[in-house]
């Protein structure tokens, strides 16, 4: 009764979108496992500690291991379950009831029984109970792509939040630097302000700019600590002391280990293999199962109750020679009148594959969005970083130079302050812009669902399928 399953083309392109990324063979060595990619000793323990301990992952793997169960208990159902029983029945009559001899009396009937027996079991012929184990395990599948489209989430997130503590961290070091230097260059104004050679504006400018670096180191240090709670809460547990060692020690992004190179030419079919595409189709199949068990309950439904064993209206005869009893009582059920409700079951079983045909092609077309995104910004953040790299080499020298005509006399403190907050400009937008070309990184290698070199899970068959 289940419709024959075709999996809908995918509404996304051949091909990836022009400038996303040149097209060739691919001759980079693929990448087997997330320890390829996240080279840094420190962020693979960071994230081997979050596999472990992450509370995210500890729901998903119960919520599959409850779709698991669930899947056996419709699986349970094509089988006939056996009852042993034992039981006794005293009933006390009048004996005027039955016109008996006895005047005034009563007598008592006694009937024990032991055995065991089949209760309501409903025989598959048109394989409506088959259609609901199968859909049953297609949603435990379902649920164990989505415990791993969680595993690959953590694992991004960990590096994404690790990179964010770096970057924050080097922001601090940086403007605690230009703090220093603002301290000194205000020192000096006022210093020649008080003998007569400067002025009280340029006091004042000093001033602001020293007291606008303070407020930028608060800002970078609470951006900070937020990031090392968040990376605690994803880690799952408290940073450990050799641990947080290790991650202070880490003053620029330059400390951490460089991603490797994504292969050139990717097949646009390639996202296919995400977790979040597969577990998206395996509910599609599900929906796709349900039709099959909507379609099966307008046939008759042929139910067996049946019990063996043995029967006594004397509890010490019970299992003597003789005593043997059995019985047999089938049962067909046909619909002949419901007002409609099957019907209408059957038209909700079809709206919802369509409603799951419709979210499966959403999720590959977000997908091929996000690995187009990651595609375009692969080469534009190089880019952008290194223009970035030549500004603020560029405004390090007009800030020396500024800084030696203010000294010499020739130019007021205005033009060493303005070329100061170009280069401190500068160097906040080069740790920007280094962030974001390495989290643009991760969101590939995320959005292309893991390892290139892993294989997508095969995908085996539920004992329902084997049963006839």
């Amino acid at each position: 009764m289940i419709p024959e399953y075709h999996r809908p083309t995918p509404p996304v392109s051949a091909a990836w979108p022009s400038g996303a990324g040149r097209q060739g063979e691919v001759a980079a060595a693929m990448l087997a496992d997330w320890k390829s990619f996240y080279r840094d000793p420190l962020m693979q323990d960071l994230i081997g500690r979050a596999l472990e301990n992450n509370r995210d992952l500890r729901i998903a793997r119960q919520q599959m291991l409850a779709a698991s169960a669930q899947f056996d208990i419709e699986n349970a159902a094509l089988f006939p379950t056996l009852d042993g029983t034992a039981g006794a029945n005293v009933q006390k009559v009048n004996s005027r009831v039955y016109s008996l001899a006895q005047r005034d009396g009563a007598f008592y009937t006694r009937q024990y029984a032991v055995g065991f027996g089949v209760s309501a079991y409903e025989v598959d012929l048109w394989g409506r109970i088959r259609s609901a184990s199968r859909a049953s395990f297609d949603r435990y599948l379902a649920s164990a792509l989505s415990q791993e489209s969680m595993r690959l989430s953590v694992v991004s997130s960990v590096a994404t939040a690790m990179l964010n503590w770096v970057a924050n961290n080097q922001a601090v070091l940086v403007t605690q630097n230009v703090m220093e230097n603002r301290h000194r260059a205000y020192a000096l104004v006022k210093q020649t302000a008080d003998v007569g050679t400067g002025t009280q504006l340029d006091v004042a400018e000093a001033e602001a700019a020293l007291h606008d670096a303070e407020t930028n180191l608060q800002i970078y240090t609470r951006q900070r600590a937020q990031a090392l709670d968040e990376l605690t809460l994803l880690v799952g547990e408290p940073i450990a002391v050799p641990t947080m060692q290790a991650l202070e020690r880490k003053t620029s992004l330059a400390d951490v280990a460089g991603f490797p190179a994504v292969p050139e030419g990717l097949p646009s079919d390639m996202i296919a293999r995400r977790p979040d595409i597969l577990s998206s189709e395996d509910v599609l199949r599900a929906a796709n199962d349900d039709i099959g068990a909507a379609r099966a309950e307008f046939f008759p439904k042929i139910q067996i109750t049946a019990a063996n064993g043995t029967a006594s209206n004397n509890i010490t005869r019970l299992f003597q020679s003789g005593m043997g009893a059995w019985n047999v009582a089938p049962q067909i059920t046909l619909p002949l009148f419901d007002a409609g409700r099957l019907t209408a079951q059957l038209k909700q079983a079809h709206a919802r594959k369509r409603e799951e045909v419709a979210r499966y092609e959403q999720t590959v077309q977000r997908a091929f969005r996000e690995v187009a995104d990651a595609l375009a910004g692969r080469e534009t953040y190089l880019n952008q970083l290194t223009a970035q790299n030549a500004l603020v080499s560029a405004s390090d020298r007009q800030y020396k130079l500024a800084l030696a005509r203010y000294q010499g006399g020739y130019d007021p403190y205005l033009e060493t302050l303005v070329a100061q907050r170009t280069l401190y400009s500068a160097q906040l937008g080069a740790i920007t812009t280094q962030l974001q070309a390495m989290s643009n990184c991760i969101t590939l290698y995320k959005a292309l669902g893991g390892g290139w070199g892993e294989k997508p899970p095969t995908r085996s068959s539920p004992l329902a399928e084997h049963i006839l």
